[in-house]
């Protein structure tokens, strides 16, 4: 047992198969320990937050080592140090996720700013990787110009609403999203800025962009790849740009062929494609903070979270996010920091 931490258990998540589709508690084991000891120059650090990203379904075929803790991006406050660059009380953003408590140096861990009126969580949203990759997305990889319009595959998970936020604040003309149920579709348009969302279950994702956005889109952000890249590649106006995010449509079907589209546009309008990783763009972060902290703090931007309270849920948050369940992002909140909330 942890000297520094009497009667406390820690208890972390490991990846016990390869699942073969789509995941089940059944791949996954809580494990249970006593809080591990910082060595000299890290930090013992108590999580709060816990991020569940799709990535981690992609991790899982061959990243992620079986029978070890998971990694995963989550927030924290160090409850033990012997290092005097993480002091005690210090809240941190670190990737030893998946777990209650986690051993890190200052070297693998961002000190958070001190942002009063914006919630802790908002670091694993708007302000962390997801709302960097939607600010990256729309400022670096095709900057959006005033007045263009935006279609958005994936519209309602966390990196979809978003760009649909940022994408208005940054003066975009139409915005017009796909999601996986009408309830979806309804919470975009009436609550998180988009002006037209279709249910790509109901038809050919082609004819139902044809007819959400008539005149074409100069910018597409994807996050679901398929046919939503194929019918996008068509929709585009001249110089238009694609961001691809993420492929959330074949994560758990590694056997869905290749997306087939018109080659021949990318020449004939000027198409441009291009992908990115977040991790190579955290130097844009203090920026991300500066165009976000404070409208989130006086309620002109708004974060899409769908909250799990206990980390013995974590799996459950995670199964249930690859299935569409949550709107905007997908967060675990340890059940005391609930219980300290309320």
């Amino acid at each position: 047992m942890n000297a520094l931490l009497p009667n406390t258990t820690a208890v972390t998540v490991h990846q016990i198969a390869r699942p073969d589709g789509f995941p089940t508690a059944a791949h996954f084991r809580f494990v249970e320990a006593p809080p591990p000891e910082p060595a000299r120059g890290t930090a013992l650090v108590e999580n709060l937050y816990w991020s569940v990203d799709p990535y981690h379904r992609e991790m899982m075929d061959a990243e992620f080592a079986l029978d070890a803790p998971l990694e995963g991006r989550t927030l924290g406050r160090v409850v033990a140090s012997r290092t005097p660059e993480l002091p005690e009380g210090t809240v941190v953003f670190h990737r030893r996720g998946w777990r209650t408590h986690a051993v890190v140096g200052p070297e693998e861990t961002h000190i958070l700013p001190d942002l009063p009126g914006v919630p802790l969580s908002a670091h694993l949203g708007l302000l962390g990787g997801t709302g960097l990759t939607a600010y990256v997305a729309l400022t670096r990889i095709a900057p959006l110009r005033g007045g263009e319009d935006v279609f958005v595959s994936g519209a309602a998970g966390g990196v979809g609403t978003a760009v649909g936020r940022f994408a208005r604040l940054m003066g975009a003309g139409r915005l017009v999203g796909s999601t996986g149920s009408p309830a979806k579709a309804a919470y975009l348009t009436e609550r998180a800025d988009y002006d037209e969302v279709f249910d790509y279950r109901k038809g050919p994702v082609a004819d139902l962009l044809a007819r959400a956005a008539p005149n074409g889109v100069d910018v597409f952000v994807d996050n679901v790849g398929g046919d939503h890249l194929a019918a996008a590649v068509g929709a585009l106006r001249e110089r238009g740009r694609i961001v691809r995010v993420g492929t959330i449509s074949q994560y758990n079907r590694p056997d869905t062929p290749p997306v087939r589209f018109d080659h021949a546009d990318f020449v004939n309008k000027s198409l441009r494609m291009e992908g990115f990783l977040v991790r190579d763009h955290t130097h844009v972060r203090d920026e991300l903070y500066t165009f976000a902290a404070s409208l989130l703090r006086d309620g002109r931007l708004v974060s899409d979270e769908t909250i799990v309270v206990g980390f013995e849920r974590i799996v459950e948050a995670f199964v249930s996010m690859l299935g569409g369940a949550n709107i905007g992002k997908m967060i675990v909140e340890a059940a005391t920091r609930a219980q300290t909330r309320t």
